[in-house]
């Protein structure tokens, strides 16, 4: 119970972290200049961490959650808008 238990809370916090990744980049790029692929390789990305939890049950929830919330982060950095930012920036 307790290994179902902690990879539905990995899960919980995948999707709350991929929606809050759509949610920012198109409030930051609109519908025309949406990041698909990013979000997909976001999405794939949790759904091989959720997969890892539940295998392997040494990993700690708290673990699996802020390595996706790093990888999170990651894929944010890499996108159109904060690029040109901080092209803004250094010129």
């Amino acid at each position: 119970m307790k290994k179902t238990l902690g990879t539905m809370m990995v899960a919980a916090a995948v999707v709350l972290l991929t929606a809050t990744f759509g949610f920012a980049e198109f409030a930051a790029t609109g519908a025309a200049n949406f990041p698909y692929f990013q979000l997909g390789l976001l999405i794939v990305g949790g759904l091989l961490l959720i997969q890892l939890k539940r295998r392997f049950t040494k990993i700690y929830m708290t673990e699996a959650v802020g390595a996706f919330a790093l990888y999170t982060v990651l894929m944010a950095l890499v996108t159109n808008p904060v690029i040109e930012l901080v092209k803004t920036i250094v010129t």
